[in-house]
C-alpha cells in the first residue's frame, strides 16, 4: 500500500514535469495574475483585456497585433478544474447592454484561459509555422495578496503593528473602546471572541470604504464559506500574559490556523505559479480620501512586493516548476476620470507611490513599470470656461442618477512630492486643494466589427506584461 502510494506520487510528479516540458517547447503558457484593492477595477480590466485580444482593432500598442502576427484568439476551458471560471460572457453582457452597468466586483479567485495562434517574428518567421500560446488569467482579490505578509508575522507582532496603525483612526473607535473592557489573560468566552472579531471586521469594512488600503486579514472582508468559523474569529490584542485556555492564547492559535489553513493554501496552489502580475490601484480614490489614505496605499504597495518572488525564470527552473514573477505592472486605473493633459501627473504619482516596491523588484531581476490606464473608457473630454479660465473637464453619466455631467477634479501636482511629503508627515488634509472624485456609469457601446471596447493604454499594458512572449 505504502509502496503504491509512493509510486503514484512519483508518477504524478513525472507527469507534471512532462506537461511542463510540453508547454515550454510546444504550447507555452503565460500565467498572468490580476489583483488590486477594492474598487480598483479588476473585473473590468480582465473583461476588456480579453475582449480586446479577441477583437484587436484597438490594440496598436501590442506589437504582435499591429504586425498582424496574432492569427486567431479563442477561449478554452481553464486547466484548473477546481477553480471557478471567470464569467467573461456575463460581464461583457453587463457592459454591452442597452443600459450598461459595471459588473460585480471580485469576491473569490477565478481563472480564464485565452489561447492565441501566433506567427513567429524575425529570422524564424520563414522557417516555423504559427504556434499556440496560452494566456491563463488568474483573478484574485487584492486583500488576499496583502494576507501573504502575515506569513512572516507572529500574532504578537501583527497585533502590535495593527493597534499602532489604528490608534488615531476614528473608524476604529468602537473596537478600541471594546478593548478597554477586555482582559486578554482571562478564560476564553466564545461570545466575547465573536464580538471582538465582528467589531474588528466592521472597522476593516469602514476603513476600506474610507480609502485605506492595508486592511488585513483579507478574509474578514470577503469571508465566503468561512464566515462564522473559528479561523475568522480572532482580533488583535495588546501584549500581555497568555495562560492556557485564555482569550489571548486562543486568539494567537486561531491566527496561526488562519495562516496555515487559509493563507498558505492560496500561496501554494495559486499565487506561487504566477509569472506575470498586474496590480491595479485606485490612486485617485486614495488622493480624494486624503494624505493618510495615500500613505497607507504607499505602505501597502511596498509590503505587497514582499509577497512576490520577483526575478527571472531560468530554463531549468521553469521546467521544474520554480516560477518567479518576471514582470510586475502597477497600474493606476480610472484615468478616464481625468483629462488626458493630467495623465502624466497621475503616472508620475503612481511611479512615486510604488518606487520602493519597484526598486526591490528590479534588484531581484524582475522588470517593473507604472502607468495610468482606463480598462473601459466611460467619459469624453471637453473644455469649459469658468470665471474667465478654461478648465479641461471630462463628461459622462453619473452612476447614481444617470444624468450627464461635466467634471473637473482639480489639478494634480507636477511634482508627486507635493502629495507624498504631507502624506508621510501624517497630515490630516491637503493644504492647497481638495481633490474631488466622481463615479461614472459605463457608456453605451457601439462596437464596429473587429474592435474591442474603448480603453486608455490597455494595449501598452498588455505589451509590457506579455508582449515579449508573443
Amino acid at each position: 500500500m505504502v509502496i503504491s502510494q509512493i509510486a503514484d506520487g512519483i508518477w504524478r510528479q513525472v507527469e507534471t514535469v512532462q506537461d511542463t516540458v510540453s508547454e515550454t517547447f510546444f504550447e507555452p503558457v503565460i500565467r498572468l495574475g490580476v489583483t488590486g484593492l477594492a474598487r480598483s477595477g479588476k473585473t473590468v480590466f480582465i473583461t476588456s483585456l480579453v475582449a480586446n485580444l479577441l477583437d484587436r482593432g484597438r490594440m496598436p500598442g501590442l506589437v504582435a497585433a499591429t504586425e498582424g502576427r496574432i492569427e486567431a484568439a479563442f477561449l478554452q476551458p481553464q486547466p484548473d478544474d477546481t477553480v471557478p471560471r471567470f464569467d467573461f460572457e456575463g460581464h461583457m453582457a453587463d457592459l454591452t447592454a442597452r443600459s450598461p452597468r459595471w459588473p460585480d466586483s471580485t469576491r473569490a479567485i477565478s481563472e480564464l484561459r485565452l489561447s492565441l495562434r501566433v506567427r513567429p517574428s524575425g529570422m524564424l518567421a520563414g522557417l516555423k509555422g504559427p504556434r499556440t500560446i496560452h494566456l491563463d488569467i488568474v483573478d484574485y482579490p487584492g486583500e488576499w495578496l496583502l494576507d501573504l505578509g502575515l506569513l512572516e508575522q507572529s500574532f504578537e507582532e501583527w497585533s502590535a503593528q495593527t493597534l499602532e496603525r489604528i490608534k488615531d483612526r476614528p473608524q476604529a473607535a468602537d473596537y478600541k473602546a471594546m478593548l478597554g473592557d477586555i482582559d486578554g489573560a482571562a478564560a476564553l468566552e466564545e461570545p466575547v471572541a465573536k464580538r471582538l472579531a465582528e467589531t474588528f471586521a466592521a472597522y476593516l469594512q469602514h476603513a476600506r470604504r474610507d480609502g485605506f488600503s492595508d486592511c488585513t486579514p483579507g478574509r474578514f472582508l470577503l469571508p465566503g464559506d468561512l464566515a462564522g468559523s473559528p479561523v475568522l474569529t480572532f482580533a488583535p490584542l495588546p501584549e500581555g500574559d497568555a495562560p492556557r485556555r485564555s482569550l489571548r492564547r486562543e486568539m494567537g492559535r486561531r491566527f496561526e490556523a488562519y495562516k496555515s489553513q487559509v493563507v498558505k493554501p492560496f500561496f501554494r496552489d495559486h499565487f506561487a505559479r504566477i509569472d506575470r502580475q498586474v496590480v491595479l490601484v485606485d490612486a485617485l480614490g486614495a488622493i480624494h480620501a486624503g494624505p493618510q489614505a495615500v500613505e497607507d496605499l504607499r505602505a501597502a504597495m511596498r509590503d505587497t512586493l514582499g509577497a512576490f518572488r520577483p526575478g527571472r525564470n531560468s530554463f531549468l527552473g521553469s521546467i521544474l516548476g520554480g516560477r518567479r514573477v518576471e514582470r510586475i505592472l502597477f497600474a493606476a486605473t480610472k484615468a478616464d476620470h481625468l483629462h488626458h493633459a493630467q495623465h502624466p501627473q497621475l503616472t508620475a504619482i503612481m511611479q512615486a507611490l510604488t518606487r520602493d516596491a519597484r526598486d526591490k523588484a528590479r534588484f531581484a531581476g524582475a522588470k517593473t513599470a507604472a502607468m495610468s490606464i482606463a480598462s473601459l473608457r466611460a467619459t469624453t473630454e471637453d473644455v469649459m470656461r469658468h470665471d474667465g479660465v478654461d478648465l479641461q473637464v471630462v463628461r459622462g453619466a453619473l452612476l447614481e442618477t444617470g444624468k450627464q455631467a461635466a467634471f473637473y477634479p482639480g489639478d494634480l501636482p507636477e511634482d508627486p512630492a507635493h502629495l507624498l511629503t504631507p502624506a508621510r508627515a501624517g497630515a490630516e488634509r491637503w493644504l492647497e486643494q481638495d481633490y474631488q472624485i466622481m463615479r461614472f456609469a459605463p457608456s453605451p457601446l457601439t462596437l464596429r466589427p473587429g474592435d474591442g471596447p474603448p480603453h486608455i493604454r490597455l494595449d501598452r499594458a498588455a505589451e509590457f506584461l506579455f508582449g515579449d512572449r508573443l
